[in-house]
């Protein structure tokens, strides 16, 4: 059971957390790492409020580029990074800029690397805006509304559930209170479902993929070393025939 009673009333002792974005989107930040630029899947583990919450930060995307441009690499990542918060994580926090024009290519790239790890994804994500200051005097409806059509549908498939995130504001806030509830609210939802389970499938295509593409650089590899040896040959040849020719 998931969830625990406490004077306060009910609340999930443990949270598992996977980030999802664009690079340079702010996620990386969001984790409370420090860091600009993700490699590899981090996982951190802290007690925010009473629970232990476990972070999955993964590489970002680059934001205007779909998922047949990014690299097999950081594509095994993100799907690994479930693995990373076993039994599985209860909740994606796809994180935007709020400072920056969110175009119907970037709504693309989004939808693209989300499918990679399975449609039903979006049952368990919220929005996070981060680089909350940007916002200032207006409010998030209406900022949702001026980006237009590629962000208002990234809303909706997450059924109309965002968060602001200032990154300007440190330590574990009002911001961060909120976005925990919900979070929870979230889950509750999601019936007997408490994590979120890839299909094998998945892992199966993107695996068949990164051996297709080893082997086609070992092919290339292969070709460039016949080229240079086919090259270094007839070079010699012609040295030769040089050679004898001014004897």
């Amino acid at each position: 059971m998931p969830f625990m009673l406490s004077g306060n009333g009910w609340y999930m002792p443990q949270l598992n957390i996977v980030l999802l974005g664009g690079r340079n989107s702010g996620k990386s930040n969001d984790d409370n790492h420090g860091r600009t630029r993700t490699a590899r899947c981090h996982v951190g583990d802290t007690f925010v409020f009473g629970r232990r919450v476990t972070v999955v930060d993964t590489p970002g995307w680059w934001c205007n580029y779909f998922s047949e441009e990014t690299p097999h690499f950081d594509k095994r990542e993100m799907i690994l990074s479930l693995s990373l918060c076993p039994p599985g994580p209860h909740a994606f926090l796809l994180v935007i800029r709020m400072d920056r024009a969110f175009r119907d290519t970037h709504r693309r790239a989004v939808e693209e690397h989300i499918k990679l790890i399975g449609k039903e994804i979006w049952n368990r994500m919220i929005v996070v805006f981060s680089f909350g200051d940007w916002l200032g005097t207006s409010t998030t409806e209406q900022f949702i509304e001026s980006e237009g059509k590629p962000l208002q549908w990234v809303v909706d498939r997450c059924s109309n559930r965002y968060h602001i995130l200032n990154n300007k504001t440190k330590g574990d806030g009002f911001q961060v209170r909120e976005l925990i509830g919900k979070l929870e609210e979230m889950v509750a939802t999601c019936d007997s479902d408490w994590y979120f389970e890839i299909e094998n499938s998945v892992i199966r295509n993107l695996e068949q993929k990164m051996r297709e593409e080893t082997d086609g650089a070992k092919e290339r590899r292969r070709v460039k070393d016949k080229q240079r040896r086919t090259a270094r040959a007839t070079l010699g040849e012609l040295h030769y025939s040089a050679h004898f020719y001014y004897l």
